[in-house]
């Protein structure tokens, strides 16, 4: 198995899990949380299955992208008190565990990229 994959879907079940005890204030910034982690689900799926070496590129970049937003939501919602800093500190080692693996594929990618056009 694709280990960002199982990694990504940890993360949402984590998420799920600690969103059920969110204020009905706050149901926007819930709904964007859970919808950035599974937008970061299907960006990582796509790249995973592309063998265009510059579309994977791309999207692993997307990806990226994806955590950090979802690393300042997270961050907003302890900032708000919403969550305590036990759990944000666990969904911050998730999403840092996550981003070295985005990294170790991105730059796994660009070197077979780069052999390719040789």
């Amino acid at each position: 198995k694709f280990k960002i994959i199982t990694l990504v879907k940890n993360l949402i079940l984590n998420i799920d899990k600690n969103l059920d005890s969110f204020p009905k204030k706050e149901i926007e910034l819930k709904q964007t949380i859970r919808q950035c982690s599974y937008d970061l689900l299907l960006v990582v799926q796509e790249g995973n299955v592309t063998s265009n070496m510059v579309r994977r590129m791309e999207l692993i970049e997307k990806a990226i992208a994806e955590i950090k937003q979802l690393d300042f939501l997270i961050n907003l919602c302890a900032d708000k008190k919403i969550i305590h800093d036990k759990k944000y500190y666990k969904f911050g080692e998730s999403l840092d565990m996550i981003i070295r693996y985005l990294v170790a594929w991105l730059n796994a990618t660009k070197q077979l990229n780069n052999r390719a056009s040789l």
